[in-house]
């Protein structure tokens, strides 16, 4: 049953990141189909993380609630039929709406991929061996998806997806054990309402801002999304039984994984999203080329997460994620080499790489034995809104420093770029120092009774 489940959950996983990262490679292909003006482009690459991130935490707290195994297969029927409408889309608007249900189903299987998979095996050896092969199905996701999206015509993969998506489904409904939380909890409505009208709004106003200058609409998007999560907050504190209530951050291990996961987003998943948009224009890189050399970061994350399983169990998550962080603070900074070639780029996200591996199966451990056993679909919600929402901040921010105005001449684009790859690596160095604080604070923190 363990094997089953891992291989689902991480199965699912991959399908997931596959249905994000194609964009980086079909941006140009899907946009001249659909007419798309350069707003219409940056909708088209933030949509999904509009659904995932809005749902995710949402979605693992109705896990814990409601069956993990229901929604995990509920979500990847979702994940199928956005992606068949993207597929048949005319326009840019349906095409976003078709994303934005792609990230709503993704976000119903990464939440639970995680809490089944800590049902599934009791912390130990086996569990870190299963995060690991998690977080490898998360690289491979990233990776594969836009060296698919390279070889097939774009409408063809998204209807792949579709294909997958039920497949998924039907493995999910027969191969999967149902759980729950075993103690239900009062749903919190108005959390789970300000939280996802908080994030939507906040990042609709994000892919507005890209575009330079910023209008009144994208101010009253960025204030009103601000408005909703300071509720969202105010509502945690409040009432009895909150989604995310701050008593689950007493854990220093939630904190660190939490903290790794926002840095990750703002770090080096936002840098790889621009990338491939900057290669082009500085060393006339295609498409497929810009592929491989991500390949570089998520190739090389696949083999070191699997590798983290044979790190000691007596080293705790909070100095695996620093560790891990600081590695990829420096592969990072050899971004700003990016102007010598692609193969100075190559050498940086292969040691970017390095670890990621690492960061991604601690954080799969992390995000589970950090709550309560019944509260597993929530911390996987929490790690993952984290990352999710990191990233569209992140991408915001590279665009802006890269190119403000959209269209600018090769020495304008590497010296935003980078400025852009500082920012991203301080976020990465500030997320290792808060790990590591967070280890040392652990290590003086009595375990819960009830660690899962």
């Amino acid at each position: 049953m363990a094997r089953r489940t891992v291989a689902v959950a991480s199965l699912g996983t991959a399908l997931a990141l596959v249905s994000y990262t194609a964009p980086l490679a079909t941006l140009a292909p899907i946009a001249a189909d659909l007419g798309s003006s350069p707003s219409g482009r940056s909708w088209i690459l933030s949509s999904m993380s509009l659904g995932l991130t809005a749902v995710l935490l949402t979605a693992g707290t109705l896990a814990d609630r409601l069956g993990r195994r229901a929604v995990f297969t509920t979500g990847a029927v979702v994940l199928a039929l956005a992606s068949a409408g993207g597929a048949f889309a005319t326009g840019t608007a349906g095409f976003v709406a078709g994303r934005i249900g792609q990230g709503v189903g993704a976000a119903a299987v990464v939440a639970c991929s995680l809490a089944l998979i800590g049902h599934a095996l009791p912390p130990g050896p086996r569990r870190s061996a299963a995060t690991g092969l998690w977080g490898a199905a998360l690289a491979a996701g990233i990776a594969a998806g836009p060296l698919l999206a390279g070889l097939l015509p774009w409408r063809v993969l998204y209807l792949a997806v579709a294909v997958a998506g039920l497949v998924l489904a039907v493995a999910g409904a027969t191969l999967l054990t149902e759980s729950t939380a075993g103690r239900p909890r009062p749903v919190d409505v108005a959390g789970m309402v300000l939280l996802a009208a908080g994030l939507a709004v906040l990042l609709a106003g994000l892919t507005q801002a890209r575009r330079l200058p910023v209008t009144t609409a994208t101010v009253v998007l960025l204030v009103a999304g601000a408005v909703l999560l300071a509720g969202f907050v105010v509502v945690q504190f409040t009432v009895a039984h909150p989604m995310a209530g701050p008593e689950l951050f007493r854990h220093p291990g939630l904190v660190a994984a939490t903290v790794a996961s926002l840095v990750t987003g703002l770090g080096i998943i936002s840098l790889s999203s621009y990338l491939p948009a900057l290669l082009a224009p500085v060393h006339g890189t295609a498409p497929a080329t810009a592929a491989l050399l991500l390949l570089g970061w998520s190739g090389t994350s696949i083999v070191t997460a699997l590798l983290t399983r044979r790190i000691s169990e007596r080293v705790t998550g909070g100095v695996r994620l620093g560790v891990g962080l600081l590695v990829m603070t420096a592969g990072q900074l050899g971004l700003l080499a990016t102007g010598s070639g692609n193969g100075a780029v190559l050498a940086a996200l292969v040691v970017v790489g390095v670890g990621t591996g690492v960061v991604n199966a601690t954080l799969g451990r992390e995000a589970v034995a950090s709550v309560p056993p019944d509260r597993a679909g929530t911390g996987s919600g929490i790690n993952n809104t984290s990352r999710y929402l990191g990233a569209a901040v992140g991408v915001t921010v590279t665009s802006v420093l890269t190119s403000p105005a959209g269209d600018e001449p090769v020495p304008v684009l590497l010296a935003g770029w980078h400025v852009a790859v500082l920012v991203a690596t301080g976020f990465t160095l500030l997320g290792a120092l808060v790990a590591l604080a967070c280890a040392r604070s652990a290590a003086r923190t009595p375990v819960p009774a009830r660690q899962g």
